[in-house]
């Protein structure tokens, strides 16, 4: 590690320590729910609301039950709705739950005269009141998208609950109505119409009112999310992109993934001196950033710090996927959050490269078979390619993709050919005598980013599926090969997770848990080439560089993990466009970054 970082004193660790959960405000979000299924218990269950009071109440005219018993109702699912909020101190949550725990318990005792219903949500919104000023989160980012998911899942929600509260008064229900009856009737009352099912007495306006206030709070939320003001996630703004160029011409060298800063849809925070930077995307509540921070190490914990700070702020999840040891080293020491092995990068010297020798008999001898039959292979710098060439290597690219959403996020820079990305290197297959597909000659592409003045770091790999295996092994060796002329001494291949416990568990030796661990990763790796990338990088004789997650405690690891796979697109919770939709958005994309980028370029 080069140039030490400042030690800081225990207070100033502990002002830089991550936003561990309040104790209040994870408490309160329990009792939320708890008080929510309460409330939905007592205006759905009659045996549950079942007392004397309630019996006379009932017969007396002008009697509000049915009211009371939809009031309770709403409040208790908009409470669950809300627990989660609660627990993550939100500022919006605290508002609402302030408003609905009063309603709650007129609800309580105006229905089912219960005082101790209506003390429960007293002695909840006692806390919530005392400690306000913990409930100080801000809002996170969001789209319209969060309005759809909420009209599908209330919707699924509403019709099972409106069939339990259908189906829970069989004494009173005339005649013996069938499922499809109950559900007719369950769609027909969240619409507010009477549907096929009768009840005597005073039960049928019950059962309305209560389905008409779940279709009402279905209603209401979908539309509160659909035209609240939006917080769109964060971007890179001109001038940021314009300061992380400058860091990363200055400290590039020091990370293999500092290149991958420069994605779009990223945000950014810099130290107070400006010398230093960590970008991240926010994903289901956590704060990921990838790599190590960019610019000087000696300014790293100012940008560490405003990191912190900002998570603390909206109460986001911290987390650091794939940073060096010197960075795990620094994240840890400055937070106090633990770091744990990921996994190892592969980099190659370029200098001890060679397809001689017995380990590097299979790549030697499917490369001389690749290009016996025909293929012919070009590295160049982005700059010396020409525009019309670039177009039909991003639109192949994206058509070789295989999946509907594009993947990567701490290994990926999102985009190929930008006029500021001059110095990124592409690799290309070409094939003379099969040029008559979409694409001309074009076979496979493999891009890289800088790393510093004298590195290259792999950003993506696509192939047509109709030309021969091996393309990609053909193009790092031609890559490999082309590096002294292009003055790069290292490449950095693929990131492999959990390298160095599937190397140890295949070795004599390996103790039970080792071997049962490397073989939940072999099985694992039926849908995420984990096996499948260590033994792909282990071809060229690499050396492995650990690279490390950054965390705040044990429990946050499967959040994180799931965010993360969000992130790096293997879990996509939107709903996609169709490819033709997405075909041409990208397109005019590409033109909008275009004029963007070459006017960045102009600044600068």
């Amino acid at each position: 590690m080069s140039g030490e970082v400042p030690g800081r004193s225990s207070r100033a660790r502990r002002i830089l320590r991550g936003p561990r959960p309040e104790a209040v405000p994870a408490v309160v979000g329990r009792a939320a729910a708890l008080v929510g299924v309460l409330d939905i218990a007592a205006g759905v269950f009659p045996r549950f609301r079942h007392s004397r009071m309630h019996a006379i109440a009932e017969v007396l005219p002008g009697s509000f039950g049915p009211f009371a018993a939809a009031l309770s109702l709403s409040a208790g699912v908009l409470l669950l709705l809300l627990a989660h909020g609660l627990k993550r101190r939100k500022r919006r949550a605290w508002r609402a739950a302030v408003a609905l725990l009063p309603a709650g318990a007129v609800a309580q005792f105006a229905y089912r005269h219960s005082v101790v219903g209506m003390l429960i949500s007293v002695a909840l919104l006692v806390p919530l009141l005392r400690h306000r000023d913990q409930f100080a989160a801000l809002p996170d980012p969001r789209s319209r998208w969060r309005a759809l998911a909420n009209f599908v899942l209330m919707s699924a929600g509403s019709l099972a609950l409106g069939l339990v509260i259908v189906s829970v008064h069989p004494h009173r229900t005339i005649g013996d109505p069938s499922l499809a009856d109950r559900l007719t009737h369950v769609i027909y009352g969240l619409a507010g119409f009477e549907g096929p099912v009768d009840y005597q007495g005073n039960t049928s306006w019950t059962v309305a009112f209560s389905l008409g206030a779940l279709g009402w709070i279905t209603a209401v939320t979908t539309i509160y999310l659909a035209f609240r003001p939006e917080h769109p996630a964060a971007r890179l703004t001109e001038d940021d992109e314009v300061k992380l160029r400058a860091l990363l011409e200055k400290h590039g060298r020091r990370d293999s993934l500092g290149h991958f800063a420069l994605r779009r849809d990223k945000a950014v925070v810099f130290s107070p001196s400006g010398k230093a930077a960590v970008t991240y995307r926010v994903v289901s509540g956590v704060m990921l950033a990838s790599g190590d921070p960019i610019g000087d190490v000696e300014a790293w914990p100012g940008a560490i710090e405003r990191f912190m700070d900002e998570a603390r702020a909206h109460s986001w999840t911290p987390a650091v996927m794939g940073c060096s040891e010197t960075g795990g080293e620094v994240w840890t020491r400055e937070t106090g959050l633990d770091a744990l092995e990921l996994g190892d990068e592969a980099v190659v010297d370029v200098a001890d490269f060679s397809l001689a020798g017995r380990a590097m008999r299979n790549v030697r001898q499917m490369v001389k078979r690749i290009e016996r039959a025909g293929y012919e292979t070009r590295v160049r710098r982005i700059r010396d390619v020409g525009e019309a060439e670039l177009e039909r290597i991003r639109r192949a690219a994206e058509d070789w993709r295989g999946t509907d959403t594009e993947r990567g996020f701490s290994m990926a820079l999102g985009r190929i050919g930008d006029p500021a990305d001059g110095d990124c290197l592409i690799a290309t297959a070409h094939k003379q005598d099969d040029a008559q597909g979409e694409y001309g000659d074009l076979k496979a592409i493999l891009h890289f980013v800088p790393w510093g003045e004298d590195g290259v770091s792999l950003d993506l790999m696509r192939r047509d599926r109709s030309a021969d295996p091996g393309m990609n092994e053909l193009l790092i060796v031609a890559a490999l090969q082309a590096a002294p002329r292009l003055g790069i001494t290292r490449v950095s291949l693929n990131f492999a997770m959990f390298r160095s416990a599937l190397a140890r568990g295949e070795k004599i030796g390996a103790g039970p848990v080792l071997r049962a661990w490397r073989g939940l990763l072999v099985f694992l790796s039926r849908w995420f080439q984990i096996e499948s990338l260590y033994k792909f990088n282990a071809k060229f004789q690499p050396r492995w560089e650990p690279r490390f997650v950054v965390y705040r405690a044990s429990a946050d690891l499967p959040r994180i993990g799931f965010a993360a796979m969000q992130a790096e697109g293997f879990v996509n919770l939107a709903v996609p466009l169709p490819r033709f939709l997405r075909r041409r958005r990208s397109t005019a994309q590409r033109a909008c970054a275009h004029a963007v980028t070459e006017r960045d370029v102009r600044a600068a």
